[in-house]
């Protein structure tokens, strides 16, 4: 998704089985909305994954962040939503190291 803002672009990725509320996804949505403007960022996609056994949004997520060659942030409700992809894995660091793409957490853990 290509953005018309000069603002770096933001994208988000939610693990949608981690919501335990109907109004969570709106919620993190909108966090993670108030966090770009706040920031000086432009909020591009946002990834819902549906299933950690098929990871079709977290492909796309890689895919989007290779397309602007590491320069998209990637923002996360908590880093809870990428470590549970592979709890045997650090997700975060293995993402970071791969697509050059930095990984922010709308509300970091106390």
């Amino acid at each position: 998704m290509q953005t018309k803002s000069a603002d770096p672009l933001l994208l988000g990725f939610v693990l949608k089985h981690l919501l335990t509320a109907e109004d969570e996804l709106a919620e993190a949505e909108a966090c993670m909305k108030r966090f770009a403007e706040g920031n000086g960022y432009s909020l591009g996609a946002v990834y819902l994954e549906e299933s950690v056994r098929t990871l079709t949004a977290f492909t796309g997520l890689i895919q989007a962040v290779n397309e602007h060659q590491g320069s998209a942030t990637v923002l996360v409700p908590s880093l809870l939503h990428f470590q549970a992809l592979d709890p045997s894995t650090d997700v975060k660091d293995a993402f970071e190291r791969t697509t050059g793409a930095r990984v922010v957490v709308t509300r970091p853990s106390p």
